[in-house]
């Protein structure tokens, strides 16, 4: 959870054409799979994808990021430039100290990721739907993790299986401090 504290600041409102003073609060955020769920709701597209956000889009997503509903909403359009930082920052956090190396270099997948194909993968590797409240990413290292590991093995390649020997070879040689 990522606790914003949001000065109290004058905004004009386009609107109203008024001055108001808004903020003064702390704002409580999470990134999670219910936050995206609750953004792809209102917007009808996947939050994950490589398409730009409008501005209106992505501060909606900070609505949708907090825990307590936010009563006023110029609430976050009092955000600083700083506050906005410390979100991405945020966001961006892989949360996880877990690196996978795979073999296989091969394209990416082109499948759209949405809210309710992270749920099926997480029916799919029974994980709790508790996880649906974790910070997003150490949620997707999970499920990269599950993938990983209930994927068949595969076979080295001729090259691949002669380096592995060659630099077990080395090991044992340096171990034994032999030269054969």
């Amino acid at each position: 959870m990522l606790k914003i504290e949001v000065p109290k600041r004058e905004i004009y409102d386009e609107n109203t054409k008024e001055f108001s003073n808004v903020g003064g609060v702390e704002l409580k955020l999470e990134h999670s799979l219910v936050s995206i769920s609750k953004w792809e709701a209102k917007w009808h597209k996947p939050f994950l994808s490589t398409e730009n956000k409008t501005t209106e889009e992505l501060l909606d997503y900070i609505r949708c990021m907090s825990i307590n509903p936010i009563s006023d909403p110029k609430i976050v359009a009092a955000l600083t430039q700083e506050n906005i930082k410390e979100i991405v920052d945020y966001i961006q956090n892989p949360m996880s100290a877990t690196t996978i190396n795979q073999r296989n270099n091969g394209p990416k997948s082109r499948e759209i990721v949405t809210s309710e194909l992270i749920y099926y993968w997480m029916c799919t590797y029974g994980i709790p739907f508790e996880c649906q409240k974790w910070h997003l990413n150490r949620l997707m290292k999970l499920i990269e993790i599950c993938g990983v590991k209930n994927a068949p093995q595969k076979n080295m390649s001729r090259g691949e299986l002669a380096r592995s020997n060659a630099a077990l070879n080395k090991a044992r040689r340096a171990r034994y401090h032999s030269r054969g």
